[in-house]
């Protein structure tokens, strides 16, 4: 249970950043949207240590691809 607390925290941080970062081309919504969705791909993985890293990573190159 505090793994996935631990874990949950870190990808609400993730939001945070990738909010701050596309501030001016992006809603919220869409960095949350992009965020949940690059993290359901990773829902089935046994090791969740590293998942909020790859979420994030993720999900701002899917932001920055779809951008401008």
């Amino acid at each position: 249970m505090a793994d996935k607390a631990r874990e949950d925290e870190a990808i609400r941080g993730g939001v945070e950043r990738l909010t701050d970062a596309f501030s001016a081309t992006r809603s919220p919504a869409e960095g949350e949207a992009a965020v949940a969705k690059v993290h359901a791909s990773f829902a089935d993985r046994p090791v969740r240590e590293f998942v909020p890293v790859l979420v994030e990573r993720k999900a701002r190159a899917l932001l920055s691809n779809s951008s401008g």
